[in-house]
């Protein structure tokens, strides 16, 4: 391949951009439509057909929507639960990735295998003695009881071990033992910026999962202790007619934040796994 051939840029043709456009208008419009009928009162929701434009009411109901459900809270609580969670996960699935990858240990494959295999129990299983845990810890309706069960995953350990299996030498790491290094200064040197892209990745789905998480918070959690988002709009719309525009504001209120992450960092994940695949 010439070097002029390399360096050329490939373009798709109408058709392309035609279904890229398709895709995309149909994975805006959930959020579109929860900001119309953010906007709407519920009478204007339940006629047929729905509202297809915003409305006048959209700040009358987030201002509802954020008082009655003490959004301000949650929100902080769910961005600490989300970063603290997905630091750690980042942090300890790069650690184990690295052992199973590159170390050489007895019973390797075994705790590989085991690993794996706490994949495929579901969740639900555990959630009785991991209350039980956390009742007797005194960790009820505290953040702590969202965030050290969640603080490692077996997706990610094995995540970051098919990764570093890729992309790290092992010729790379037996030089740093021969030059003196320590195990502490080769993560520190040689692990970290090479599973860095892979770490990006990983970090973005654990914040994604954490802050949207349901099914754990709303156990261990109640809404006047200190509530997730996903707790804090249980309460929302109670009532013998649920008001659909105040839920549907409180939903736009905790989807925002995920929104402002991705445009702020979106070019940097990208670019660390682009970075990550030219490397591989």
């Amino acid at each position: 391949m010439t070097a002029s051939r390399a360096g050329r840029h490939l373009h798709g043709g109408r058709l392309t951009y035609a279904v890229l456009a398709v895709f995309t208008a149909l994975s805006l419009f959930p959020l579109v439509w929860t900001a119309i009928a953010a906007s709407r009162d519920n009478t204007r929701l339940a006629e047929t057909p729905p509202p297809l434009w915003f409305g006048s009411n959209l700040f009358r109901n987030l201002e509802i929507a954020w008082t009655d459900a003490n959004m301000g809270e949650a929100l902080v609580n769910t961005a600490v639960v989300a970063s603290v969670t997905a630091a750690g996960t980042v942090l300890l699935a790069t650690l184990a990735g690295f052992a199973l990858a590159k170390l050489r240990f007895r019973l390797r494959g075994a705790v590989l295998a085991l690993t794996l295999g706490t994949m495929m129990v579901p969740p639900q299983l555990g959630v009785v003695p991991m209350y039980m845990a956390v009742a007797e810890l005194g960790w009820t309706d505290r953040l702590q009881a969202v965030i050290l069960p969640s603080l490692v995953s077996a997706f990610g350990v094995f995540f970051m071990r098919q990764y570093l299996i890729q992309a790290l030498p092992g010729e790379l790491i037996e030089a740093a033992r021969m030059d003196g290094a320590s195990s502490v200064r080769i993560i520190w040197h040689i692990v970290f910026p090479v599973a860095r892209p892979a770490m990006a990745v990983l970090g973005m789905l654990t914040f994604v999962q954490a802050w949207n998480d349901f099914f754990w918070p709303i156990i261990a959690l109640t809404q006047n202790g200190n509530p997730t988002v996903q707790v804090a709009l249980t309460g929302l719309g109670r009532g013998y007619i649920p008001d659909q525009s105040v839920i549907m504001a409180g939903a736009l209120l905790g989807t925002l934040p995920l929104l402002l992450v991705f445009t702020l960092f979106g070019k940097q994940i990208v670019g660390g796994i682009m970075q990550g695949a030219i490397k591989g």
